[in-house]
């Protein structure tokens, strides 16, 4: 399985509008990708490692994918859709990896 992130770090006076990610970034994508995008979850930055320490990330979304092939032909069409909606949420310029899941437990 193949697991896309899109990982938002956390700066001082960012802004990120969650209501906004949750209820129509987010929707409209998994929308585009379509049944090729197996699952969607979206982490919110609470904490870091440290006890009081602050979110390294404000948020994260995983989108998961068969095959990295079902990735790439799902997402290609639709990326610049999905950045011209960024100002909408944020002006934080994501990290994005894109990793293959391996089970350990």
């Amino acid at each position: 399985m193949i697991k896309a992130s899109v990982l938002y770090p956390t700066t001082p006076s960012a802004r990120f509008d969650m209501a906004y990610y949750l209820s129509n970034h987010m929707p409209m994508v998994v929308a585009a990708l379509g049944t090729a995008c197996l699952k969607a979850e979206v982490d919110k930055g609470l904490a870091g490692g440290a006890p009081g320490s602050v979110a390294p990330f404000v948020a994260v979304a995983h989108l998961y994918f068969a095959t990295l092939e079902d990735f790439q032909k799902a997402f290609a069409p639709h990326a610049g859709r999905f950045a011209e909606d960024m100002p909408n949420y944020t002006e934080i310029v994501p990290q994005v990896l894109i990793s293959q899941v391996e089970i350990v437990a």
